[in-house]
């Protein structure tokens, strides 16, 4: 029996492949050169993606033989997963991979807006000297909001904890959320909360969650934190707030569009944003690949010819 075949679209960190190499016929693929994805796709029987390849309904129209699609990361974005599933095809990916990355880099932003450390710094490498004008605050005391309290909403709970916050969540679709939290409604929670912090999937019902109304329930000393998705946060409506001094600062690691391009949010002193670096780690991207690797293996193990023993 031939080996199954991988089509691997996007580069996976270190020698994750090492073992599906044993088993399969690995071949790599640019994603990005759609002529060529697409003239691999033909003989593939699973297909290895992150974030840089797009997989449609035409990529999928021109794998006759794919079983998996897996993507080496948290969102399902890429994936057209209401056509592959309709075609019998899996679609996997890692959820667990980057929640220890992305909680940590919340509390970063939190701790670098409210001491206003990037500010300052960049101040002093221009030669200035301003202590007074870079006054922060302490998070002792203050209260944080976690609006989605999955993986990622409750490390971010248990670190900032530690910060001595009161934390007020919510969550719809929670069980329970602990002794250490409050479970309480959007509204109450975006009035009482010092820093806001977004952790939750992009849906239908969650794009455009924060907007005007959200926006002008806030404190204007508040700080709005979104390392989820880019569209939750109606961006127009919070360029406005952070202009007119109806919200203190916002930390961004997500857009509506990314790159973000001219976007005014860019231009506000403000704003501390980043290029989506929440599951940047060397350890995130490495328990992905392993995560998925291991899931391919699983699914393509009936096509697997059985190592007989000498």
């Amino acid at each position: 029996m031939p080996s199954p075949i991988v089509i691997v679209s996007d580069a996976l960190p270190g020698d994750t492949l090492a073992a599906l190499r044993t088993a399969c016929d690995v071949r790599h693929v640019d994603g990005r050169d759609r002529p060529a994805l697409l003239a691999a796709m033909s003989d593939a029987d699973a297909l290895i993606v992150r974030s840089g390849t797009r997989v449609d309904a035409e990529v999928l129209d021109r794998a006759p033989r794919l079983r998996l699609v897996a993507r080496a990361g948290v969102g399902l974005d890429n994936v057209d997963t209401t056509t592959a599933r309709a075609r019998g095809i899996a679609v996997v990916n890692a959820p667990d991979s980057n929640t220890v990355s992305v909680a940590e880099l919340t509390v970063g932003l939190i701790v670098a807006s409210m001491r206003h450390i990037t500010a300052a710094a960049r101040s002093l490498r221009d030669g200035e000297w301003r202590r007074s004008d870079f006054a922060g605050v302490e998070l002792a005391g203050r209260t944080l909001g976690i609006v989605g309290y999955g993986r990622i909403g409750r490390q971010v709970a248990r670190r900032l904890a530690a910060f001595d916050m009161r934390i007020l969540v919510h969550d719809p679709y929670a069980d329970t959320v602990g002794d250490d939290v409050r479970a309480t409604g959007l509204d109450e929670l975006l009035a009482a909360s010092d820093v806001v912090t977004l952790h939750l999937p992009k849906t239908p019902a969650t794009t455009g969650l924060v907007g005007a109304r959200e926006l002008a329930l806030m404190k204007p000393t508040a700080l709005l934190v979104n390392t989820a998705r880019g569209g939750i946060v109606d961006e127009a409506a919070l360029a406005r707030a952070l202009r007119d001094g109806e919200l203190a600062g916002a930390a961004l690691d997500v857009f509506a569009t990314e790159p973000p391009g001219h976007s005014p949010l860019l231009a506000l002193p403000n704003v501390l944003a980043l290029p989506h670096l929440g599951a940047g780690t060397r350890d995130a991207q490495l328990r992905a690949a392993q995560d998925v690797v291991r899931k391919v293996l699983e699914e393509l193990a009936p096509l697997l010819t059985p190592v007989r023993a000498a």
